[in-house]
């Protein structure tokens, strides 16, 4: 993917994201762009209230995987990076 196509995906997967961050901010959460992986892997990282929260894997599912795949279908998976540290 060239650099220019890659800016432009993420700047859509910032605009899908905008669209769930007023819900995660009302629980004092957000959600943050760590990297976009050739194959198609899009990382996030938990901020506030979401790093610690036991529904964070429902509302990744839920919420920010299925609007990020709707809004950008190039996009094939949406994992949260502090979700998989232990």
């Amino acid at each position: 993917m060239l650099d220019q196509e890659k800016t432009l995906l993420l700047h859509q997967i910032e605009l899908a994201l905008d669209e769930v961050r007023p819900h995660l901010a009302v629980d004092g959460g957000d959600v943050a762009v760590v990297e976009l992986t050739d194959q198609m892997t899009l990382k996030v990282r938990w901020v506030g209230a979401c790093e610690s929260c036991s529904m964070s894997a429902m509302t990744m599912r839920a919420g920010v995987e299925q609007i990020v795949k709707s809004r950008t279908p190039q996009v094939l998976a949406v994992i949260a990076i502090n979700s998989l540290q232990s």
